[in-house]
């Protein structure tokens, strides 16, 4: 990964090298953290953090939802964000704010354990590669099931949860796909690694819906705002493993992915193996959303006032 000069950790900036923490940590023992996963995007008027209220909300509701308090605002964490892009001079940036249980106490009662909470910045391409915008990827599904809710939350980032994932992008990598598609514990289609998905069939979209346990993804929800402002139907229902092989086309959307196509699912073409056409068009106007260019989504950019490079 690319470095930058500074970390944000526990309301100070440290060295890149210096921010570290203890090896007794509950977090990293017992995978008590949550996570975001944030961009900032170069625009006509300056870097903007694409959505950062709302992931700054979801961060909160996360460690909530796992009984950990955080112990800054999230105007103190925003303000934080705009301090690190600034001291490091990253205009266009993957973002990582991580809260998690340190040090204190070991065992599976944590609630002594204090909440540190960390944000790091540094440049990041396309996180399925370089290719996936246009070209598309190759997936496949997993044999691992995505997590069901009554034993996890799934509306929550937390780090523990991510295993399951992990497991599921081992296992595609080995077999030579770039993703993996994880079925809900009914045999549905839920998302993948770290994406959520959409197939088009005739002209309509369609996306697992929130019951079968999915994260609720912010990009997933500006993909639907856009679809729709385009005259799309975008229908949020249970979709078949099937359904994929037979899809007109297929996407995945997140933070670190942005929308990647999905050409081949399995061994299966989807779509003639290409990009299709509905893809194309929300991911062009994706871009212009992130970049600043469509002014009907500029209340969902964040800018900083990151200097000029020097000339």
């Amino acid at each position: 990964m690319d470095q930058a000069d500074l970390i944000w950790h526990n309301g100070e900036l440290v060295a890149w090298e210096d921010a570290k923490v203890h090896v007794l940590s509950h977090g990293l023992h017992y995978g008590t953290g949550v996570f975001e996963g944030v961009r900032a995007y170069e625009t006509a008027d300056g870097s903007a953090i694409f959505r950062h209220a709302e992931h700054l909300d979801r961060l909160k509701r996360s460690a909530e939802l796992y009984y950990m308090p955080l112990p800054y605002s999230s105007e103190q964490l925003r303000q934080a964000t705009h301090q690190l892009l600034i001291a490091n001079n990253l205009r266009e940036c993957y973002v990582r704010p991580i809260a998690f249980r340190g040090y204190g106490v070991m065992g599976l009662y944590p609630l002594e354990a204090p909440v540190e909470v960390s944000i790091a910045a540094w440049p990041w391409g396309a996180y399925l590669g370089e290719d996936s915008k246009e070209v598309g990827i190759r997936a496949k599904v997993a044999s691992w099931r995505r997590m069901n809710g009554d034993s996890f939350i799934p509306e929550s980032k937390a780090c523990g949860q991510y295993l399951n994932s992990v497991l599921a992008k081992i296992e595609a990598t080995k077999a030579g796909y770039e993703e993996a598609i994880l079925l809900d514990q009914r045999g549905f289609v839920g998302e993948g690694s770290g994406e959520n998905l959409f197939l088009v069939k005739d002209g309509v979209l369609h996306t697992p819906s929130l019951s079968g346990g999915i994260l609720e993804g912010i990009t997933r929800n500006s993909v639907i705002t856009i679809a729709h402002d385009l005259g799309y139907t975008v229908l949020e229902r249970d979709i078949t493993r099937t359904e994929l092989y037979v899809a007109d086309e297929l996407f995945a959307t997140g933070t670190a992915a942005e929308i990647a196509a999905i050409r081949e699912v399995d061994g299966h073409a989807v779509g003639g193996g290409r990009r299709g056409p509905v893809t194309a068009e929300l991911q062009r106007v994706f871009e212009d959303a992130i970049r600043g260019r469509e002014s009907r989504y500029a209340h969902w950019l964040d800018h900083v006032e990151v200097p000029a490079p020097a000339s």
